[in-house]
């Protein structure tokens, strides 16, 4: 261990599309640990779209980022120096470190993982919030049943893709909203979905209508916009929206609005409703380990994109949004 840290600060506010020239790469030196905090040399970066939430001036869910400041972005490594009782030099944990090659503070969040279950790098998707995000934002905000038609769009990223396979294990008929012809294909043949849409080359209402006739039971919404107002236009009667994210909004949030159908809820006696995966963090041992057996029986198939570089960072979030991605968007160390 050196005594410099990496860091990638803010630094300006993006108008549109993030890139690398909002972004500044600063080198610091290493500060001495207080009592109850732990140095992590950190090995991997989750990139989401709540990162772009944060890069806003405006507050979301989530408390905007000063210019200047470090973006909260959940990561995995290894503790190199301790003062903290909870945790010894050679654990492997996770938190929100923010994008640096060191995390050096408080313990508060942060969760100790087990290397010898899975790669580290699955702490951050499948076992990590990608995975608990689509557990609660399904079982327990839209409580399926076998039978139901599930649709779930951007069904081939880190939330959707795990979304559909949990479905398909609940005995639910899932079709998934993706884009382009290879992408559709993934979630097909790899994710065992029962059907793809193509939003770039098919129309996604009229798609809907053929392959769910009585109508979507639940629609899990990682998009929102066009695609939403699609979906509440074929709900069944009765139907639960469960709202996750709307990324394709985040980039000009002031401009986001609400679907111009929705009076459609009304008329199908539905329900449009939105959570946090933070409301259940009591619950999350529990979900995790629903998790990991659902993936050692094959039930769910985990799927990390990774990408190499920390100085690429301002590179590397750009593919949310351009769709060059399946599964849970990583950046190793």
């Amino acid at each position: 261990m050196n005594n410099t840290n990496i860091v990638v600060r803010l630094n300006a506010r993006p108008t549109g599309m993030p890139g690398r020239e909002h972004f500044k790469i600063c080198e610091e030196p290493l500060p001495d640990l207080q009592p109850e905090e732990i140095r992590v040399a950190i090995s991997y970066i989750s990139i989401s779209p709540s990162l772009r939430m944060q890069m806003n001036a405006r507050e979301s869910y989530l408390p905007a980022v000063p210019i200047g400041g470090l973006l909260r972005a959940r990561a995995v490594g290894e503790v190199v120096e301790s003062r903290s009782s909870r945790f010894a030099k050679g654990d492997f944990v996770e938190g929100a470190f923010g994008p640096q090659s060191y995390y050096s503070g408080p313990v508060a969040g942060v969760m100790k993982i087990d290397p010898a279950l899975a790669p580290i790098e699955r702490y951050l998707g499948a076992l990590g919030m990608s995975g608990l995000t689509a557990y609660f934002g399904l079982v327990h905000t839209c409580h399926p049943q076998a039978g139901q038609t599930l649709l779930v769009s951007a069904a081939a990223g880190s939330v959707g893709s795990i979304v559909g396979q949990i479905g398909k294990k609940l005995g639910c008929h899932v079709i998934g909203i993706a884009g382009g012809a290879d992408k559709c294909a993934y979630v097909t043949n790899d994710l065992n979905y029962d059907a793809c849409i193509d939003y770039r080359g098919e129309d996604v209402g009229q798609r809907l209508a053929e392959l769910a006739p009585d109508g979507v039971d639940i629609f899990f919404d990682n998009v929102g916009g066009e695609i939403l107002e699609a979906t509440l236009a074929n709900l069944a009667a009765g139907g639960m929206v469960s709202i996750c994210g709307a990324i394709s909004s985040y980039n000009d949030i002031d401009a986001i609005c609400g679907p111009r159908n929705w009076l459609k809820l009304l008329e199908r006696r539905a329900t449009l409703k939105g959570f946090s995966v933070y409301d259940f963090q009591s619950d999350y041992s529990e979900a995790l380990a629903i998790l990991a057996g659902w993936i050692a029986g094959g039930a769910i198939k985990p799927a990390e994109h990774i990408e190499e570089g920390l100085e690429r960072f301002g590179d590397v979030l750009p593919m949310l949004f351009h769709g060059s991605h399946r599964g849970k968007l990583i950046l190793k160390i």
